[in-house]
């Protein structure tokens, strides 16, 4: 198979490389996912690896690791060798895991040892959190507001402290486990520390609570995953020169997002004689927020000594407008943010278009595809107004592409909504797909019922569930209704499941004007159905689920995520043995809302195709859409409040509006923990100064997702902004100027 991969000039530089290590900055469009498969495959052809070698390629999430395994293969393929062999693909987590699995005695664990999914960890997070809030109900009043009422202070203890210590403690956890700092190591720190700590004394009891429950299940989370792999390469040298062997080039994409361990694990397995490239975008780090990431590490990597630095600058996804604008915002960044420690959010270099001749030409130029609204929506406004204009875009455009970025996923919610009542064409990729919360709401009726089977309500829905696809049809879709209308009516659903002599629904409802024998038939087979599904209740959730599934779903996708999803159940009812059917249920029901993060098997899950969606509104978040690109973009909600810029009169989604001095508890608390890391004698922490460096931080990500944002577009793009529910909210600071900038040229 061709892969239609023309190298340019810039992508020569870096294909030529051999040995060493090399820094490359890429633009949005510039073609690094193909340029460093194809150095990959290169490296594997030359015939300089020893059979027990490969060439690890490091990423950043599972989607991307399927990307690049697909484009290395086929160039692999074209050179006359067997794909799949010389070469590893692998996120940070599987190399970690590889390495923890292959010696796990050396960190303390059983061979058979397991990882904790995200949810089973943020459960075991929360039980921690609630036990210590309940032993220590005053420690809010250290840092609850001091101007409401004792009635109100309480009702905020009780409502949003909690939550809030959720997010702290986990902030302090991960962190500490990016610092390599056990429970029992901090523990003696604070001892020693002759001050009062609040906030990591809560950390470090959450934090000692949390590490003994993965204990007690033999389990740990991602975060301890990276740990031990770096403490098992520390402890073993003989191991430490083994994987040297095994992989003496080292490709990493994504640099831009590296984490301190993620690095110092890098470097230990590069050592002395390795080689390493490292490819990314610091302009395109938008998950720092939510990380232990930060686009430092790259930085300061692309300037040590013995480090070649090339750039990917040419980008031919884009009209020349499109570039002008991600190119002003850069300089503007640079030269005139009205903030001077933000200026060094962005930089060079800018994006280049192609050049004469590209396989990629950039798209016709079009100045009039650009669209500032200077306009203040109201939210519900802002959301109606995108809306029908992507709705008619689409129409006139069906062969198109089109995308909403939404800054947060329950904006995309409301999106999606919107275009649902429009009855546009839409498909939205937020916290999970269509298909999976589909998958989940079937389910979860299923055995909701189940765990309430004298329930006719139930049941009546159980029976819409079964005939779903009737709904497509508006003669069965009707009738489905009756019948379901009939059970939900029924007073005793024993008398119609398991009737007695004497007692049987079915021949009481003969009499109903509705009643005819292929109704009688139909109502028969429904119910030795329900009878199946009944029986499967001694088993255990995760076998109850999939014997749903082979009766419920037809589509190879559909059971792919009913396999999934009952494998996290399973998982889930090991954790809380005395769960039962209610509390289980609950948990499909959350999927189902689309209220937790949960990936499917459908296609939208396993790498996103623009192109796959010609004729359909995309709704999505801007940072999920980071990868990705479409002809036609809107980004929604660039007001100051989703796109602070660190000035006084800017508010912080991360300073709750209860906590006194509106203090920034999370940054407050990590700068505790580093300065009680680094040096406890002078630890250097001033209260508020996190708070502030918090502000600059997330001013200068939000930067870079502004300029993510816009480089999604191919050939059209409109930027809007509302004055969010309270009316105050005005349009952001880079929105300003670049509408500014935008209208002068």
């Amino acid at each position: 198979m061709a892969t239609s991969f023309q190298a340019r000039p810039k992508q020569l530089g870096v294909l030529s490389f051999i040995e060493g290590r090399m820094g490359v900055s890429a633009v949005p469009g510039s073609g690094k996912t193909w340029t460093l498969s194809a150095l990959a495959a290169k490296l594997v052809a030359e015939d300089n690896l020893e059979d027990d070698q490969e060439v690890l390629i490091v990423t950043l999430v599972n989607s991307a690791v399927r990307n690049f395994s697909s484009r290395v293969g086929r160039f692999v393929q074209e050179r006359g060798l067997l794909p799949g062999v010389g070469y590893r693909v692998r996120t940070l987590h599987g190399l970690a895991h590889d390495i923890v699995r292959e010696r796990p005695g050396l960190v303390g664990l059983s061979d058979d040892f397991s990882i904790i999914d995200e949810r089973a960890s943020r459960d075991i997070l929360s039980d921690a959190v609630r036990a210590w809030s309940q032993a220590n109900p005053d420690t809010a009043d250290l840092f609850l507001s001091r101007e409401f009422e004792p009635w109100r202070t309480e009702q905020l203890r009780r409502s949003r402290w909690p939550d809030l210590v959720v997010r702290i403690a986990t902030a302090i956890i991960k962190q500490s486990k990016d610092l390599q700092l056990t429970p029992p190591e901090l523990r003696y720190l604070l001892d020693d520390f002759p001050d009062e700590l609040p906030l990591l004394e809560m950390g470090h009891a959450v934090y000692a609570d949390y590490q003994r429950a993965l204990a007690y299940r033999g389990v740990v989370d991602f975060d301890d995953l990276i740990r031990l792999a770096l403490q098992a390469i520390r402890l073993d040298p003989a191991f430490l020169r083994r994987l040297r062997h095994r992989w003496p080039y080292i490709l990493e994409d994504e640099a831009q997002d590296s984490s301190r361990l993620q690095e110092l694990i890098l470097r230990k397995l590069v050592g002395q004689d390795g080689s390493w490239v490292r490819v990314g975008d610091p302009n395109q780090a938008i998950y720092e927020t939510f990380t232990t990431a930060s686009p430092k590490f790259l930085r300061r990597f692309l300037k040590e000594e013995g480090v070649r630095a090339q750039d990917l600058p040419n980008s031919g996804r884009s009209m020349q407008s499109v570039i002008d604008l991600a190119n002003a915002l850069i300089d503007w960044t640079m030269a005139e943010h009205p903030v001077p420690a933000l200026r060094s959010a962005l930089g060079p270099p800018t994006i280049e278009p192609t050049p004469p001749g590209d396989p990629q030409p950039n798209p016709e130029d079009d100045p009039t595809h650009i669209r500032f609204v200077a306009k203040g929506f109201a939210p519900e406004a802002e959301i109606a107004a995108v809306a029908e204009s992507a709705s008619r875009w689409v129409a006139e455009h069906p062969e198109g592409t089109v995308a909403i970025l939404v800054p947060r996923n329950n904006r995309g919610f409301e999106v999606a909504n919107k275009l649902k009542e429009l009855e546009a064409p839409y498909i939205e990729l937020l916290r999970s797909t269509p298909s999976t919360r589909e998958a989940a709401g079937v389910l979860g009726n299923v055995v909701s019922y189940l765990a309430d089977p004298t329930s006719a309500k139930r049941l009546s829905t159980v029976y819409r569930v079964w005939r779903r696809e009737d709904r497509k049809d508006a003669e069965a879709k009707d009738q489905m209704a009756s019948v379901a209308n009939l059970i939900s009516k029924c007073q005793r659903v024993e008398d119609f499941i398991w009737p007695r002599l004497g007692r049987d629904w079915l021949e009481d409802l003969a009499g109903d004007p509705v009643w005819s024998p292929d109704l009688g038939d139909h109502l028969i087979e429904f119910r030795e159905l329900v009878r199946r599904w009944q029986g499967t209740t001694i088993l255990p959730i995760d076998q109850v689920v999939l014997t749903l599934a082979q009766d419920l779903f037809d589509e190879a996708a559909d059971l792919a995520i009913a396999h999934k999803l009952a494998l996290v159940l399973r998982q889930t009812a090991e954790a809380n043995p005395d769960w039962r059917l209610p509390e289980l249920t609950e948990e499909l029901a959350v999927v189902a809302r689309n209220e937790r993060r949960f990936m499917g098997f459908a296609d939208a899950d396993l790498g996103f195709d623009p192109e796959a969606y010609h004729g359909k509104i995309v709704v999505t978040t801007m940072h999920r859409s980071k990868g990705l690109e479409w002809d036609k973009v809107y980004l929604m909600s660039v007001n100051d409040y989703n796109f602070p810029s660190a000035l006084p009169q800017d508010q912080f989604i991360s300073e709750s509006w209860f906590i006194r001095d509106r203090l920034n508890l999370e940054a407050e608390a990590l700068a505790q923990l580093k300065a009680l890391k680094a040096n406890p004698d002078i630890f250097d922490y001033d209260e508020g100064t996190p708070t502030l460096d918090a502000r600059l931080d997330y001013g200068s990500e939000r930067l870079r997702l502004f300029y993510v944002g816009i480089t999604r577009a191919k050939k059209a793009l409109s930027v809007t902004w509302n004055k969010g529910r309270r009316g105050s909210a005005q349009p952001s600071v880079p929105f300003i100027a670049l509408q500014t900038w935008w209208e002068a040229t």
